[in-house]
């Protein structure tokens, strides 16, 4: 069932889980998320960056909404890292029940006005809105907008944030970088910082730059009060691996020769983040 974004992590913040974020940008991996979001019983948040659609069209936004509205678990569709009015409208537009504006790079005062002029576009037609306050690392190979220095998420700005600019729930920077962190990088998550913010913050927090952390370090993160984790890299990696190693054979030509063992092999890292973020067997206090 597709529903607002809000809606969805009021339960999981109310259950101290995470719901997994999965950044998409084909039929494929839409398929295979759905499909193993439904054997876990999890619920799920699709997420969509501008340049992905950019890419894939407002028509791929069709194929998702069809595809949250037919399954039997809780879907949020999300715009990733909006930067700006024009790309906040045209998902209001498309249907997406949940977008970010990330205005993590311009001043306190003026994330807060945007933040609060989106606010104030989206949630009169049911969409709920991310933030982000303090700046998400950047790897090589990055798309989404980090930055070369983290700035950590003051605990005070925090809550001063949450109450002028009206968001829904509030990305931190607690040491994780966007992309797969590179050979002898080794991230450290603040969370001890964590634990701070989310004493004095009642809104569901959002933890960017999830993939390739140390499980341990995403899993006391989640017992900490994080509610929403973004994935990207991890599943797209896991995905094109494979269609490396199916496209060797120089025969095949049909998708449907291609995707499947592509999509199996993304699906075991999906399951894998599902349980992470123990949000598996967690549809059971969603009310349809």
């Amino acid at each position: 069932m597709l529903m607002n974004m809000s809606d969805l992590l009021k339960v999981a913040n109310e259950h101290n889980f995470a719901v997994p974020a999965f950044n998409i940008s084909s039929d494929a991996m839409l398929q295979g998320v759905i499909e193993s979001c439904e054997k876990e019983k999890s619920p799920v948040i699709i997420a969509v960056h501008p340049n992905e659609l950019a890419y894939s069209g407002d028509s791929f936004v069709e194929m998702i909404k069809d595809a949250a509205n037919k399954t039997t678990v809780p879907v949020a569709l999300h715009l990733d890292h909006g930067g700006s009015l024009e790309q906040i409208y045209r998902a209001i537009r498309d249907g997406f029940t949940s977008v970010m504006i990330d205005a993590s790079t311009s001043t306190f005062e003026e994330n807060i006005e945007l933040t609060k002029k989106v606010c104030a576009i989206a949630h009169p037609l049911n969409v709920s809105v991310e933030a982000e306050l303090g700046t998400i690392g950047s790897t090589n190979g990055d798309r989404e907008g980090g930055t070369d220095t983290i700035i950590y998420t003051n605990p005070d700005d925090a809550v001063k944030f949450v109450e002028a600019s009206g968001c829904d729930c509030l990305a931190i920077a607690i040491g994780t970088a966007h992309g797969i962190y590179p050979k002898g990088f080794v991230p450290h998550l603040r969370l001890d910082l964590l634990e701070e913010i989310k004493s004095k913050v009642s809104i569901p927090l959002v933890l960017h730059g999830g993939s390739a952390n140390p499980d341990e370090e995403i899993a006391g993160a989640v017992k900490r009060g994080v509610n929403k984790i973004n994935i990207s890299s991890d599943i797209k990696a896991a995905f094109f691996k494979e269609a490396r190693k199916v496209l060797e054979d120089q025969g095949l030509r049909e998708p449907l020769d291609i995707f499947p063992a592509c999509i199996d092999a993304m699906n075991e890292t999906v399951v894998h983040k599902i349980r992470l973020f123990e949000s598996n067997n967690k549809t059971q206090y969603y009310k349809f």
